[in-house]
């Protein structure tokens, strides 16, 4: 693989604090290209394809991570990359343009809880990567994904199990396991909006008429060896569930994390030199017969 494409993010290593959501997730999203590139090409060269896609889809496609990968992966086909946030989508096509692929990528910006969608062709395959479990009607969406691909043609979900954990479970030293229990906060929080997390995807995608060809789960545990963007990666995701479970867990634990997103403290998860990124991804490949 290409690590230039995934890897563009070295270009941000300043890791500048950003001021709206957007650009925090922006930033999560480019250091989690960058962390799990890796796990990100060996799932789209475990995809069982009949022949090499010319035409792709990127649902939901962020600041580019699945597009970028897809790239690599095949070099003669182009990617329509398909977003709600036009801030995502313009950067991913700056990204394009530094990496000289501009040629080859397609924006369409677009909120795919709508009922119609965007006319976006008959691709080879449809790929969505933490993207689904964001859908108000899954059912609906992958009907739509369903009518969408060409016959035969694939439709890959990728999902995370959940956010990843960073910290050793005795740590912090004086709250050990506030990690887990920071998450299942966060957990119990999403399971009020977002009930698709976590999902079994294979009975919907069989349900609308797919046929699951393949299922597989990879369990991701990368240690620090003092890589800053494990670091940043952290401070993004806690950072960013922080501002959700802050009145959701108890002032103790609310002191202690804020000493791990202190960046200017002796406690800053930046300063440790513990840290591993530990989660699972599962893939569910499924076919249009």
């Amino acid at each position: 693989m290409n690590h230039a494409h995934t890897h563009a993010p070295h270009q941000t290593h300043t890791h500048h604090t950003p001021g709206t959501d957007t650009e925090v997730q922006a930033e999560i999203l480019d250091l989690d290209a960058e962390v799990l590139a890796e796990h990100t090409a060996s799932i789209t060269a475990w995809l069982p394809l009949k022949t090499a896609p010319h035409h792709l889809v990127d649902l939901g496609c962020g600041t580019g991570t699945g597009t970028f990968a897809l790239l690599d992966r095949f070099p003669d086909a182009h990617v329509t990359a398909v977003d709600a946030s036009i801030e995502h989508l313009q950067r991913l096509r700056t990204k394009a343009c530094a990496l000289g692929v501009q040629d080859r990528v397609r924006t369409v910006q677009a909120d795919l809880d709508e009922t119609a969608w965007p006319d976006l062709g008959t691709p080879d395959l449809v790929w969505a990567s933490a993207s689904m479990h964001h859908m108000a009607r899954p059912d609906r969406a992958l009907r739509n994904v369903h009518e969408a691909l060409a016959p035969g043609a694939l439709f890959a979900v990728v999902e995370l199990a959940g956010h990843p954990r960073f910290l050793p479970e005795n740590a912090p030293r004086d709250r050990p396991g506030l990690e887990e229990r920071v998450h299942s906060a966060a957990d119990r929080l999403q399971k009020e909006h977002m009930p698709g997390r976590g999902a079994d995807w294979g009975p919907m995608l069989t349900d609308v008429g797919f046929t699951v060809e393949g299922e597989r789960t990879i369990a991701v545990d990368i240690e620090d060896d003092r890589n800053e963007a494990i670091g940043c990666y952290a401070l993004g995701v806690l950072q960013r569930i922080r501002g959700v479970i802050a009145d959701r867990i108890s002032s103790e634990d609310l002191t202690a994390l804020d000493r791990l997103l202190d960046t200017n403290g002796p406690g800053s998860v930046l300063r440790r030199d513990d840290l591993t990124v530990r989660t699972e991804r599962t893939v569910w490949a499924a076919r249009r017969t």
